[in-house]
């Protein structure tokens, strides 16, 4: 079964990190050029998904790190060490996401499933749907249980969300706390995603409550979007070794990479 991925921008495909092969989890998506900067610097060239048959460098450059936040969404409010200590998160975790961690870990058992999840982030970002939640703990699931995950999934998903937030922002140039169709759009492409309109329609439909008015996503639902599409492209690269936007896929093939999307939250 032959396949094409959307066209992809080389000059803005985001950085990819390498997750092992059992794993879905995306990278979190490199922050793109702001549009109203006047810096004269030259961009550094990204990873790029071409046309050419040409491969990604052999060595990236690490994504940047999350960037601070602004004075009306405070990640990282001021907070004493926390006791739990740093054990199974990565160097450098800020002490805030161990708080968060251990706040609803109350068994201590070192894991939190998709409740304690909903919870974990209420207190960072907001009540996230259940159905978004059970696509997060797809995507960041810990190979040794599938049902929970733990520090270093968190401390991964909570830096991803990070990034997510800056670029919803970005995009919500109203400051609505929405986007629309084509804020989605623009966001997207500016992570390297040139989405089909048809295609784009449908993932913004799913919002349609039926009322008639003009269908907008809040950051809730433009996380489920985003980790979507950038999911389903990562698996589709890495049946496209050389990199030329296409791939041949069986029939069983197509389907081990479609259907847990599916229904990883049903």
């Amino acid at each position: 079964m032959a396949a094409s991925s959307p066209r992809f921008d080389q000059r803005k495909m985001a950085s990819s990190r390498h997750y092992p092969s059992h794993s879905f989890a995306p990278s979190a998506p490199e922050l793109p050029p702001d549009p109203d900067s006047n810096s004269d610097q030259p961009q550094q060239e990204a990873y790029s998904y071409n046309h050419h048959g040409s491969p990604p460098p052999t060595t990236l450059p690490p994504p940047p790190p999350p960037p601070p936040a602004p004075p009306t969404h405070s990640y990282y409010p001021p907070q004493p060490p926390s006791n739990y200590g740093q054990n199974g998160f990565p160097p450098g975790t800020h002490p805030y996401v161990v708080r968060a961690f251990e706040m609803v870990d109350r068994d201590r058992s070192g894991f939190i499933d998709e409740n304690e999840l909903q919870q974990a982030l209420s207190s960072g970002y907001e009540r996230f749907n259940m159905r978004t939640i059970r696509l997060l703990m797809f995507l960041f699931k810990n190979p040794l249980d599938s049902l929970r995950i733990g520090p270093r999934e968190f401390a991964a998903l909570w830096s991803c969300l990070g990034h997510w937030r800056s670029i919803f922002e970005r995009f919500d140039r109203d400051r609505s706390g929405r986007i629309d169709l084509m804020e989605l759009r623009d966001a997207l492409y500016s992570l390297g995603y040139a989405i089909p309109p048809p295609v784009l329609q449908v993932l913004i439909s799913k919002y349609d409550n039926g009322s008639g008015r003009r269908v907008e996503l809040n950051f809730d639902s433009f996380v489920e979007c985003g980790m979507i599409v950038k999911g389903l492209t990562e698996k589709f690269k890495e049946k496209d070794p050389r990199y030329t936007g296409s791939a041949t896929l069986t029939y069983d093939s197509f389907m081990s990479i479609v259907i847990p999307f599916l229904i990883a939250y049903d």
